[in-house]
């Protein structure tokens, strides 16, 4: 089958961008410092011959995407960064024709050889896990998907139905999406507005005590000035995972603190999420981590909307880690385990009852990935690899499409500042936050709904 709309592929490139976080940024376990960004520009062609010119944008993000023992930091990172030169290529060398969810589902069968082939050449020790490689591409399948609405001349999110699209969600998923396509579980237009999920890191000072020395760079350092300065009602927190003690106490002190501040700005309704980033031992670590919280802080455990992928991310490996009791508590998101349809039939079997949608996975999965937590009844909820500018709104384009996400994550404007200059100008209702919330009203133009800013080094 084939459609008027169908495009090619015309012209691939790619550029990397490097910035310096403001301050350090830590979570399971390591410490990240900077970001290098891999943009992407893609061309396309209608059958009509109608072209239209894409970008996306992501974070490399080799420390959630690929940590590892047996490699340095530097290693992934260059890897990664490696890859996505490779990925030019492969991609301008794809010759067919289709929509962006059909092109994406086949250049999806040479991600792993061009992982591979990366490896072999830099003699990396270990194996690019498909996580990194599923990053690495997301910027690729962000462009063609933005490009594929710049040259039909209408948003991308309102093209992924029968009209448009050549096969149905069965192709993509299973036999129980027959006859359905994504426009059943999209919006036609965004949400006018979205709270704002602002990240408490791990080393981030909580207080003046905790602060040997201020920045003074004009933007809040401690987490009551950060809730005053944005209106702030929803907050990550980014615990450990192998240290009980510290990680209730973390949250405790985290509820202490806002509600001192929520009751001086006169907030009444605030909530929190927190994220192990796989850390904990087993289930059990988790239960008594709830228990312990609802004992010391019984309105901090009220305020808990849900808890982010507290074990293991290699389930198959690890398939004693059930999540039917803790979520049986609070709804329990997989997110690092979340690499295609089998792993979330898979954690659905193993108790989990929430989905973590990224872009940086590729936008193609997170479409996919959302149509299955809807048709599933999961939770659902859109976080970020820390992503600025162009990123961040693409994020949060996902975000405000998917009609049961109810928030979304922004922290980019806490660590990566000077990524967001230019784009704070363009669409200041993203980026400047005053009442805890971002204007995604403003994401209804062509493509993925926006355009980089005239001096984005695209």
């Amino acid at each position: 089958m084939s459609k008027d709309t169908d495009v090619r592929i015309v012209a691939v490139d790619t550029a990397t961008e490097q910035y310096a976080y403001r301050t350090p940024m830590k979570f399971g376990g390591r410490v990240v410092e900077g970001v290098i960004l891999r943009n992407v520009t893609i061309e396309v062609e209608t059958r009509g011959g109608h072209r239209g010119r894409g970008f996306g944008s992501m974070p490399v993000g080799n420390a959630w995407g690929w940590p590892s023992s047996a490699v340095s930091a530097d290693e992934t990172l260059a890897a990664m960064t490696r890859m996505g030169e490779h990925l030019v290529a492969r991609v301008a060398e794809y010759k067919g024709w289709g929509h962006p969810l059909e092109i994406t589902q086949d250049w999806a069968d040479f991600y792993e050889a061009a992982a591979k082939d990366t490896v072999q050449e830099l003699q990396v020790a270990e194996g690019m896990p498909k996580l990194a490689w599923l990053v690495v591409a997301s910027p690729f399948e962000a462009a063609i998907h933005d490009a594929y609405g710049k040259a039909l001349g209408q948003n991308s999110y309102n093209l992924l139905g029968q009209d448009f699209v050549n096969a149905d969600l069965a192709n993509f998923l299973s036999p129980e999406f027959a006859g359905e396509y994504l426009d059943a579980y999209t919006l036609r237009q965004p949400k006018q507005r979205m709270p704002l999920y602002h990240l408490v890191g791990a080393l981030d000072p909580l207080t003046e005590r905790d602060i040997p020395h201020r920045l003074n760079d004009g933007l809040p350092e401690t987490l009551p000035e950060w809730i005053l300065a944005n209106g702030l009602t929803h907050l990550k927190i980014k615990l450990n995972g192998d240290d009980l003690n510290w990680d209730v106490q973390r949250v405790v002190s985290v509820d202490r603190i806002a509600e001192e501040t929520q009751r001086e700005r006169g907030c009444e309704a605030w909530v929190y999420s927190a994220d192990f980033n796989e850390r904990c031992r087993s289930v059990d670590y988790v239960l008594e981590f709830m228990a312990k919280v609802r004992e010391q802080a019984p309105r901090g455990f009220e305020r808990l909307q849900y808890i982010e992928q507290p074990t293991h991310r290699d389930l198959r490996a690890h398939m004693e880690n059930r999540m039917h009791k803790a979520a049986a508590i609070k709804p329990v998101v997989i997110d690092e385990s979340l690499v295609d349809y089998e792993s979330l039939l898979l954690s659905r079997e193993l108790g989990y009852s929430g989905v973590a949608l990224k872009a940086c996975k590729g936008h193609t999965e997170a479409l996919l990935m959302a149509a299955a937590a809807q048709k599933f009844r999961l939770f659902l909820c859109v976080q970020d690899l820390t992503c600025p500018g162009y990123s961040f709104l693409h994020s949060a384009s996902l975000a405000a499409r998917v009609p049961t996400v109810a928030a979304i994550e922004g922290n980019a404007r806490q660590y990566s500042p000077a990524a967001n200059r230019g784009w704070d100008d363009a669409y200041s209702s993203m980026f400047r936050i005053q009442d805890g919330t971002v204007g995604t009203g403003v994401l209804t133009g062509p493509g993925l709904g926006f355009d980089p800013i005239p001096s984005s080094r695209f």
